[in-house]
């Protein structure tokens, strides 16, 4: 799979919001061969070039869906991932509260 990369903004404000999250759990890692936010084991959120990924409850995941320019996560492609959704960064401003609703989500509160 070729991962598109990240301008170093997209970048910077990925480590940012993961760096508020440090105290709570999260670390970073890898998934698909891209940074992804942790709990755990379980992933929550990772960079893909100039957009983001969440894995999302049903109604988030539905609102993350109409936002322009936002997709399935199909990083194999032919199969998209049900709980998971791109959104690029022209919607960055909306990260943080993906991020939480995505760390919601997978640690079960």
């Amino acid at each position: 799979m070729d991962r598109p990369e990240p301008s170093a903004k997209t970048k910077r404000l990925f480590d940012d919001i993961g760096e508020e999250l440090v105290g709570r759990g999260v670390t970073v890692g890898a998934m698909f061969g891209m940074p992804t936010y942790k709990v755990g084991s379980k992933a929550i959120g990772g960079l893909y070039g100039d957009a983001m990924v969440f894995k999302l409850p049903t109604d988030a995941r539905d609102d993350a869906l109409r936002l322009k320019g936002a997709a399935p996560f199909d990083p194999m492609g032919g199969r998209p991932m049900k709980e998971w959704v791109v959104v690029p960064a022209t919607h960055a401003r909306r990260w943080r509260a993906l991020t939480e609703a995505a760390l919601a989500y997978v640690s079960g509160g």
